[in-house]
């Protein structure tokens, strides 16, 4: 079980590594886009208790609002 836990985390930071190079190139517009969709996504799917419509749907609203945010500075 702690074996499967550990496997577990090294995927999860790998992930979060290439994620996180990934953006390196990216504008701060596009940065906030990609902010506002991830957490647009999770709010989406905790009040939706996790449909992947109200995932779907926070990303979409979620990334709207932070690309609409970035724009106006």
């Amino acid at each position: 079980m702690l074996f499967l836990q550990k496997s577990k985390l090294m995927m999860l930071s790998t992930c979060l590594t290439f994620v996180l190079i990934g953006c390196s190139g990216m504008s701060a517009q596009d940065k906030s886009t990609a902010t506002g969709a991830g957490v647009g996504a999770i709010g989406g799917a905790v009040l939706t208790g996790g449909s992947p419509a109200g995932t779907i749907g926070g990303a979409a609203i979620g990334g709207y609002i932070g690309h609409e945010v970035e724009k106006s500075k």
